[in-house]
């Protein structure tokens, strides 16, 4: 099955960390952007190009991330995320992530995502109750 997706693909998410995206919100003791929170970002990134293109009853979930965090983002600041297919292997997905804030590159790796028949997926999650 063809499921749009193709190495180059690209999408790019704006975002500001706030308060709550900061490592005291964390159990942390400072007023910068939190790693779980670039991770996250990054991978919303890369599942809102999946989401743009898929065919209807299909998505995607995580598999892998392996991202590091450069550099330090005050509260206030503005980040870009970046999202590129690097790999289509199948229904398995590998992405180039990188994130800017306003001055620098803050963070990059690679993370997997996998395309799902999202009923299928739900019918085996519940017979593994």
């Amino acid at each position: 099955m063809d499921f749009n997706l193709y190495p180059g693909m690209t999408n790019e998410c704006e975002y500001i960390v706030s308060k709550n995206d900061a490592t005291a919100h964390f159990g942390g003791n400072f007023p910068v952007f939190a790693t779980p929170v670039m991770i996250d970002w990054m991978e919303q990134t890369a599942l809102k190009l999946c989401q743009q293109v898929l065919p209807k009853g299909y998505d995607t979930v995580g598999t892998f991330v392996n991202v590091k965090h450069l550099a330090a983002t005050p509260v206030g600041m503005r980040v870009r995320v970046i999202a590129e297919i690097e790999e289509v292997n199948g229904k398995m997905l590998t992405f180039k992530v990188k994130a800017y804030d306003e001055k620098t590159k803050i963070g990059e790796g690679t993370h997997g995502r996998a395309v799902i028949d999202v009923e299928k997926f739900v019918s085996r999650l519940k017979e593994n109750k």
